[in-house]
C-alpha cells in the first residue's frame, strides 16, 4: 500500500528553520576556514577542525529539524540512534576531508574539485544515511535519477562553499555566500525528499507521526554551534581584520620608500604562537646612552 507523505506538517516553520540552521553552520564554517589562512601551522589545523564541526554540525541539524515536519499518514515514526549519531559522525569526517584539503593546499583546481566532491558526497551520505535511520511499518523507494540529481547539488554547492571558504573575504561577501550554501543544501535535502515514496506494510499499526524524539538530539550541535559563534566572534582577528605589517599602504608595507629599511615590529597583543593575532607598532628608539 503507497504511503501518503506530508513533507510540511507545520508548514513554512520546519524548512525557515532548518535553512536558517544551514546558514549559521556554513557562515561559521567559512569563517573559520579563512581564519585559518591567516595563522601559522600550530594553529591552522585548529580552524580547519571547528570549521568543519561547524558545517557538518550545522548541514545535519538542518535536516533533522526539516524532518520534524515529515510524516507518513497513518504511520508512527521512530529513529534508530546508532544510525542517527552515525550520519553526523559522517557529516563532520568527511567535511573536515574536504576543507583540509582546501585549507593546506590552497583554491587550486585539483583541491577544490577533490575537496569539494568529498564533501558534497559526505553531504549526500549523511541525507540518506540519516533517512535509513528512519523506523516505520514500511520501506522507503527512491528515484535514482532525483537522487543523482541531488547528489549532484550537494557536489557542487560543496565546491563552491570551499572556494568561497579560501577566496571571499570581508563580512558581507562571507555573509552571502553562507546563504548560498544555506540555499544549495536545503535545495538538495528536499530534492532528496522529493525522491522518496513508502511502501507500507499490510499490517501497519497506525500511529502519530512520531517527531518529538528529534528535539533532544537537536540539543547538543545548537549548543555547539552558539558556543563557535560566540568564539568565532570573540576573536580579534575575525572583528579587527588583517595585521597592520600585511597593508601594503601601512608600515613596512609596498608604500615605504625604496632604501629605508623597514622598522622593527614588536607586538601590542597577542601570543607568540600565532604571530597573526598580533597587531604592530614601531619599536620605541632606545634613549640616549643606551645601546
Amino acid at each position: 500500500m503507497q504511503g501518503t507523505i506530508d513533507g510540511f506538517s507545520y508548514g513554512a516553520v520546519t524548512p525557515v528553520a532548518a535553512f536558517l540552521m544551514a546558514c549559521l553552520g556554513a557562515a561559521l564554517g567559512l569563517r573559520c576556514t579563512n581564519r585559518s589562512l591567516r595563522t601559522e601551522r600550530t594553529f591552522k589545523a585548529g580552524w580547519l577542525a571547528l570549521g568543519a564541526t561547524s558545517i557538518g554540525s550545522g548541514i545535519w541539524t538542518m535536516h533533522f529539524i526539516a524532518m520534524m515536519g515529515f510524516s507518513v499518514e497513518g504511520v508512527a515514526i521512530g529513529y534508530d540512534m546508532p544510525i542517527t549519531f552515525a550520519s553526523l559522525a559522517v557529516a563532520v569526517g568527511m567535511v573536515g576531508v574536504g576543507i583540509f584539503i582546501v585549507g593546506y593546499r590552497g583554491a587550486t583546481r585539483m583541491a577544490l574539485v577533490t575537496g569539494g566532491t568529498i564533501t558534497g558526497l559526505g553531504v549526500a551520505t549523511m541525507h540518506y544515511l540519516g533517512m535509513a535511520g528512519m523506523r516505520l511499518d514500511g520501506q522507503f523507494e527512491y528515484d535514482t535519477v532525483t537522487v543523482a540529481l541531488s547528489v549532484v547539488i550537494a557536489v557542487v554547492a560543496a565546491t563552491t562553499a570551499l572556494w568561497a571558504a579560501v577566496s571571499v573575504h570581508g563580512f558581507l561577501p562571507s555573509l552571502g555566500a553562507s546563504v548560498v550554501m544555506g540555499v544549495a543544501v536545503s535545495g538538495m535535502h528536499y530534492t532528496g525528499m522529493a525522491a522518496l515514496s513508502v511502501h507500507l506494510h499490510p499490517d501497519a499499526v497506525a500511529g502519530e507521526g512520531a517527531s518529538a524524539p528529534l528535539v533532544p538530539l537537536l540539543i547538543g550541535p545548537a549548543c555547539f554551534l552558539i558556543l563557535a559563534a560566540v568564539v568565532v566572534m570573540f576573536d580579534p582577528l575575525m572583528v579587527m581584520g588583517t595585521p597592520d605589517w600585511n597593508d601594503p599602504g601601512g608600515p613596512g608595507g609596498a608604500a615605504r620608500k625604496p632604501g629605508i629599511p623597514a622598522q622593527r615590529q614588536v607586538p601590542r597583543f597577542g601570543t607568540h604562537a600565532d604571530p597573526a593575532s598580533f597587531h604592530s607598532r614601531p619599536r620605541d628608539p632606545a634613549p640616549p646612552g643606551e645601546w
